[in-house]
């Protein structure tokens, strides 16, 4: 699913950096095309820029690109950035039958005529869905259509301008050539499209992307993304929790959490209990209004008690969950020192493995 703020795709791209910029942690990846397929052949995840709430300065910025395309060691300059839940935006919108360039136009001079909120100095982009024609009246049944009549189902995107222009200054200063700005709300689904394609094609599933500070519900259904919620549920908020029941240091929490969640079971099951109504109350939503059931629910992210997010999810949702890897169909080309860095790692990269997909 392409969905770019900014979008400089050349004809062929045959390798390319993806770069997820998270509140807390930079996840990125190297890719290229090898055969029919694509080959991984770097990673890697550091802290992200910036202090406190605030997003880092395109300065800043620029340096931690720049850091990030030597840790890769890769030898192109092409990178595609995926901004986080808390940087941009992703909505369902009944929109004109006009061009997607005239699409953006009227969402920046109107926004809250179709997504019900004043959105002043964003830039926004289009994804069609589907046209929803009239049900009935003379012109149907003639056969013929009143295009000013239709409707077409749009999944909007935006970010401010002034950040966009932060990301464009900042990788331009780090020697890089900016592809694509993408919302990191698609990661997961483009990411599952290329690592379980049946699963992506033929199912409902439910993708549950746990950040630091929040986290993305989205519901697919057969590879199209019908719905899409954002909780403030991550794994910042778990850390916290655990240090003020237990009355220990965030450092201390955060290595339990790690490394012993059954330890502190009932106290993260507490925790956990906002995102899993949320998935619940996502997952009723959809089934109610199109009468089928969310066949799974897969786990991504950076929260380090995944499988146990996995089976505290399943108790709420009453349907199988588990975690997955996006990198799954992808031949790695990585030393064994790295490969062992990266099987515990990878459920981390799916939106820079998802932003990827969206330019290649």
């Amino acid at each position: 699913m392409e969905l770019p703020f900014l979008n400089r795709k050349a004809k062929r791209i045959d390798q390319l950096i993806a770069i997820d910029l998270g509140s807390r942690a930079t996840k990125a990846v190297h890719l290229h095309r090898q055969g029919d397929g694509f080959a991984l052949t770097g990673f890697t995840i550091l802290d992200a820029p910036g202090v406190g709430e605030r997003a880092a300065s395109a300065e800043l910025l620029a340096e931690h690109l720049k850091q990030v395309h030597q840790l890769l060691g890769a030898p192109t300059k092409q990178v595609v950035l995926a901004v986080g839940v808390q940087e941009s935006l992703l909505r369902h919108a009944e929109m004109p039958m006009i061009p997607t360039p005239e699409l953006r136009t009227v969402l920046k001079v109107g926004s809250r005529n179709f997504l019900q909120e004043d959105l002043p100095g964003h830039v926004f982009d289009c994804h069609l869905l589907a046209i929803q024609q009239p049900n009935s009246g003379p012109e149907i049944a003639k056969g013929k259509v009143n295009t000013s009549a239709m409707k077409q189902r749009v999944l909007v995107g935006g970010i401010k301008q002034t950040r966009l222009d932060d990301l464009t200054n900042a990788a331009k200063d780090a020697g890089l050539s900016l592809v694509a700005v993408v919302p990191g709300h698609i990661g997961p689904a483009n990411a599952l499209e290329m690592a379980e394609s049946e699963t992506f094609t033929n199912e409902v599933v439910a993708l549950v992307e746990v950040g630091f500070k929040n986290s993305c519900i989205s519901i697919l259904n057969c590879g199209e993304i019908v719905l899409n919620r954002v909780v403030s549920v991550g794994g910042d908020k778990l850390t916290n929790g655990l240090a003020e029941t237990l009355s220990i240091s965030y450092e201390e929490a955060e290595g339990i959490k790690i490394g012993m969640p059954h330890e502190v079971q009932s106290t993260l099951e507490t925790l956990l209990l906002p995102l899993g109504r949320e998935l619940r109350a996502s997952a009723d939503f959809f089934e109610h209004q199109s009468e089928k059931p969310v066949a799974q629910v897969l786990v991504s992210g950076g929260c380090a008690c995944s499988e146990f997010l996995a089976q505290t999810l399943q108790n709420e949702l009453l349907a199988p969950c588990r975690t997955w890897d996006p990198s799954r169909s992808f031949s790695k080309n990585l030393g064994p020192e790295q490969m062992a860095q990266f099987e515990p790692s990878a459920a981390r990269l799916s939106v820079a493995i998802g932003a990827a997909a969206s330019a290649f």
